[in-house]
């Protein structure tokens, strides 16, 4: 899975011009699953992104995770994010998972980060949405559940 997470003060999500999903402050996760995700994967992107210390603390230091914070999620189904643009001029979705995987795992991952304690609002998968956000930072970081064991630079 890979997920882009955003630093929010505030986010909402529209289709079709009515409000769908709203949250305070928080994190805007745009999640896309990949064809060979498991429920590892969905579990790791979870977990990680409820314990990220990127919320400042008293001293303003990046200490603080969501968990922390009670911050809120607005979780976001986004596909693109497996565009692969090594070759010619039109993105390959070839690594993103067909539409009934990536929707039952979209929902796996939506119920892990629900079961790490947060609160959880979502977009409506395979839909055009309209994402608004005010970024917190701004603060915006990239996970990839395939690189989480992949050695360290030295």
């Amino acid at each position: 899975m890979r997920a882009v997470i955003q630093r929010v003060s505030q986010a909402a999500v529209a289709v079709e011009g009515r409000e769908v999903a709203r949250i305070g402050s928080g994190l805007l996760v745009l999640l896309a699953v990949g064809a060979d995700d498991t429920e590892e994967d969905a579990a790791y992107v979870a977990e990680k992104t409820a314990n990220l210390r990127i919320f400042p603390d008293e001293a303003g230091r990046l200490d603080r995770s969501l968990l922390d914070v009670g911050g809120e999620v607005l979780l976001v189904s986004q596909f693109t994010l497996y565009g692969d643009v090594r070759r010619g001029r039109r993105p390959s979705f070839s690594g993103a998972a067909p539409p009934g995987q990536a929707r039952e795992a979209f929902e796996r991952a939506a119920a892990r980060f629900e079961a790490a304690g947060l609160t959880v609002r979502t977009g409506r998968f395979q839909e055009m949405m309209w994402v608004s956000l005010v970024n917190d930072g701004p603060v915006t970081i990239y996970l990839d559940s395939a690189e989480r064991s992949r050695p360290r630079h030295a």
